[in-house]
């Protein structure tokens, strides 16, 4: 009898009508077709013609009774007429300790010339915000290896940061330095939208071997359609939520986020969705804090700690996509050029730079070290072009003679070459730093 129901509740929900449907126009990169009977979401095969595997599309809208579909990859072959059928699949991803040490496409397939990762369990790409009050608070710190972050930027786990730069200011190296060397069980790495050769060149020198061994790594390069580079951002998230479900300690790294947002505004434009900041549609904007929400504590103990590179589009910390994460995130890290330009690197702006928890993360007086550090640098921005020309004598101002009688010191405890640099010798050497010591 167990068995009859089991049969019964297995037929009563299969789906025992093919649906289908014919293409009728391809505008741009959007395939209108009449039917099939699909729903937002669902993944559909079309048959090309002179090619023996279909190709995959996702529906992404309705409009005048048609079925509008993007496809995941090259819609080279297709014509008017091609039959689409409803798969009644939603995306999903294959998730587990299989996945380790690989590197791997939005699909889960493999991209290291290795077979595919063996996996037991598959879960939608497109997962549900934890309810807000499910969460635990966030206590503990997250240890970077990074001196600026700990020492004055204090993350805890569970934290979401934005690292917010221009192009060619070092993103992606300091992604790399915190991943070898941060305190997390395992890493997952979205590399949407990058450069097929940095793609390569991340692995190798900024990751490393030992990083690659506890990393999850999901790569949509810039020439794959919009739809995957999505795909590949939302099953970056599935993963990490997956080791967080699991009760481990993630640190989910995403270089970057604009490219994201880039790919929603394609599907969003091509679906019919209005221009509206910078051409940016209005569904970028609601999907972006829906990504960001998913990061975070949950009650297994798990949690995912979130480092979103954020490409600021010609330096304007102001322009939309910059503006709604920082909004959004709790901290974000500012690289400057100008900084990265006088061979300081990182190239971390502290000044433009805040942890949002750090108050909550540290004792008192790491709190007001951080503090006092920050005023010494403020003095010095104040003054610079006073000081740079001659013009300032010295016990004018206390405060900024003792600024610049540490600034030496200062500037090279910012620089970091390799990562790897535990918090308390971090915290240590600022100590020293500011009571003038060697």
């Amino acid at each position: 009898m167990p068995l009859l129901h089991a049969l019964a509740e297995t037929t009563r929900h299969a789906d025992l009508a093919v649906r289908t449907g014919v293409v009728r126009e391809l505008s741009g990169l959007v395939i209108e077709a009449s039917g099939p009977d699909a729903v937002l979401g669902e993944v559909c095969s079309i048959a090309v013609r002179d090619q023996a595997a279909p190709l995959l599309a996702e529906v992404v809208g309705m409009r005048g009774g048609r079925v509008m579909l993007m496809p995941y990859g090259t819609s080279q072959g297709l014509a008017p007429g091609c039959e689409v059928t409803a798969t009644g699949d939603v995306p999903t991803v294959a998730v587990g300790d299989g996945l380790l040490g690989r590197v791997v496409d939005g699909f889960g397939h493999a991209l290291d010339g290795r077979p595919d990762p063996i996996t037991r369990t598959h879960r939608p790409v497109k997962g549900k915000p934890l309810n807000p009050m499910h969460r635990p608070r966030i206590t503990d710190v997250m240890e970077t290896g990074v001196r600026t972050i700990d020492a004055l930027l204090t993350l805890g786990k569970g934290q979401r940061v934005g690292i917010f730069a221009g192009s060619g200011v070092g993103k992606s190296t300091l992604l790399g330095m915190v991943a070898r060397h941060v305190r997390a069980d395992v890493n997952v790495i979205a590399l949407i939208g990058e450069r097929g050769r940095e793609v390569r060149e991340f692995i190798d020198k900024q990751l490393g071997p030992d990083g690659l061994a506890r990393s999850v790594v999901v790569v949509a390069t810039s020439d794959q359609p919009a739809l995957a580079r999505l795909r590949a951002a939302r099953a970056a998230m599935a993963i990490a939520e997956h080791f967080r479900d699991e009760g481990r300690q993630v640190l989910l790294t995403m270089d970057s986020v604009t490219r994201f947002a880039m790919a929603r505004r394609e599907v969003g434009l091509s679906a019919g969705e209005p221009p509206t900041a910078r051409g940016y549609t209005p569904s970028v904007f609601a999907e972006l804090p829906e990504l960001c929400e998913r990061c975070g504590t949950a009650a297994s103990g798990g949690s995912i700690t979130a480092l979103l590179t954020v490409l600021v589009e010609g330096d304007d910390l102001n322009e939309p996509v910059t503006d709604c994460l920082r909004a959004t995130l709790d901290g974000h890290i500012v690289l400057s050029r100008q900084i990265a330009n006088q061979g300081q690197y990182p190239a971390i702006d502290v000044l433009k730079s805040v942890s949002r928890l750090m108050p909550d993360l540290v004792p008192p007086d790491v709190l007001a070290q951080a503090v006092k550090v920050v005023e010494c640098l403020a003095s010095l921005d104040r003054n610079r072009q006073l000081v740079d020309i001659g013009a300032y004598e010295r016990g004018t101002n206390a405060a900024l003679d003792r600024a610049l009688s540490i600034e030496p010191a200062l500037l090279a405890f910012l620089r970091q070459a390799e990562g790897g640099v535990a918090r308390d010798s971090a915290l240590q050497q600022l100590s020293a730093l500011l009571k003038g010591t060697p």
